[in-house]
């Protein structure tokens, strides 16, 4: 049985007294909460506060991180390893976000040496898959997803996406306000399992699949009741902690 993980990817938002505050009250909304996992990805300068913070309240929230580089140490300035993120306690790394796409360039088979370098310094890629609005408009989503996944099973082989977790998240819907319907993004999450399970179902029946783009607490129920969406990685409403709580305790109660 797949256990939704509800992300929150903060972006380029924080200061110390929003991470403290934000990772404080978060905690408070999640106790008791059970049979969801919990995740953060703060800017990088913030990981070691988030993470001396979840520390020191015993929290079961997960840390992550929004981006990883494919070397462990040498000269590339500016750069942080998986390494340096598993010192910090980070174990879920964001790849492939369209951000990353579109404003530095990462193509899907540079992508792909990401995710393969995560899984060889043993953290879970959380793997963005998703279209553009044009695509969409064209037909070309289930293709372009499938190209995406392909990059990382040619790479690394379907095995590889054991542990890990997919992040299904139509550009047009993210921080838009624009979402995909419940319907419609539960045909493509059933498209991107039956892909991979063209080439293992075992692979693909026990692969975390999340939904992203504009959730919020009044949406997340119905994305939670489809059958292959296994939470969500969420953006704006992560920055407020009983929007985000909310969404955790939604695909909690649907998957009960």
């Amino acid at each position: 049985m797949r256990q939704p993980v509800v992300m929150g990817n903060w972006k380029l938002n924080g200061s110390k007294a929003m991470v403290t505050d934000l990772l404080t009250a978060l905690n408070a909304e999640l106790e008791g909460v059970t049979g969801v996992d919990v995740a953060v990805a703060p800017p990088a300068l913030y990981v070691d506060l988030a993470e001396r913070t979840l520390t020191d309240a015993g929290s079961a929230i997960i840390l992550g991180a929004q981006n990883t580089d494919v070397n462990n140490s040498g000269a590339f300035t500016g750069d942080m390893s998986p390494e340096m993120l598993k010192d910090f306690g980070a174990t879920h790394i964001i790849i492939g976000h369209s951000e990353r796409r579109q404003y530095h360039n990462e193509s899907d088979e540079f992508i792909a040496q990401k995710f393969a370098f995560l899984k060889e310094n043993g953290l879970t890629p959380v793997f963005c898959i998703g279209e553009s609005e044009a695509q969409n408009e064209a037909g070309e989503t289930e293709a372009v997803c499938a190209r995406q996944i392909d990059a990382v099973i040619n790479n690394s082989g379907v095995e590889a996406l054991n542990g890990a977790i997919i992040a299904y998240e139509p550009i047009w819907a993210i921080g838009t306000g624009k979402a995909a319907t419940a319907d419609d993004a539960q045909r493509i999450h059933a498209s991107i399992r039956a892909h991979i399970a063209a080439k293992s179902e075992e692979v693909a029946k026990n692969v975390v699949i999340q939904y992203g783009g504009s959730v919020k607490p009044e949406n997340a129920e119905a994305y939670f009741a489809q059958p292959d969406i296994d939470g969500a990685l969420v953006g704006g409403a992560a920055l407020d902690a009983k929007s985000f709580a909310a969404i955790a305790k939604a695909a909690a109660k649907a998957k009960a």
